[in-house]
């Protein structure tokens, strides 16, 4: 029942049903993560938390989204708030959203950082040499998968 649901098409942005449908995915793939950091694969459990975070950050971002519309100053921004920030919610612009949600009283920032260590740790896996990656070993990254998916207690909202 639970993977029918996750693999519906998401809802529009502007339904009731998104937020609940971002939620499911954020646990979804948070299990998952577990599941594979357990099972020794760790850069699929790096990919798969911050593939859960960034579904939190969206369902967030849709919460939130007439606040945030308030900050800032075009209609340029709302527009893009509107259509690309909550819908894809941008790798490249996380750490923006995450300083918006910030300034409404969310503390997102601790988990963002992480999700983003954890997303480069995905594509960079270890490296002993570190020529390609700041992580020697598996078990290096691992720690930052075990934080993350210890929930709210590093990281999350008020």
């Amino acid at each position: 029942m639970v993977v029918e649901l996750v693999e519906r098409p998401l809802p529009k942005p502007s339904s009731e049903g998104y937020i609940e449908a971002r939620l499911l995915e954020a646990v979804t793939e948070a299990r998952l993560a577990l599941r594979f950091l357990k099972e020794g694969l760790t850069r699929n459990a790096a990919g798969k938390a911050f593939q859960a975070w960034k579904a939190l950050l969206a369902a967030l971002l849709r919460l939130e989204l007439d606040k945030l519309k308030a900050i800032v100053k075009t209609d340029e921004e709302r527009r893009w708030l509107e259509t690309t920030a909550v819908l894809r919610v941008p790798t490249t612009k996380m750490r923006t959203l995450t300083n918006m949600l910030e300034e409404l009283g969310h503390s997102v920032l601790t988990g963002t950082l992480l999700a983003l260590e954890l997303h480069d740790y995905q594509y960079h896996g270890p490296d002993p040499d570190m020529a390609n990656s700041k992580y020697t070993t598996r078990e290096g990254n691992n720690r930052y998968d075990k934080a993350y998916n210890r929930g709210g207690k590093t990281c999350g909202s008020p």
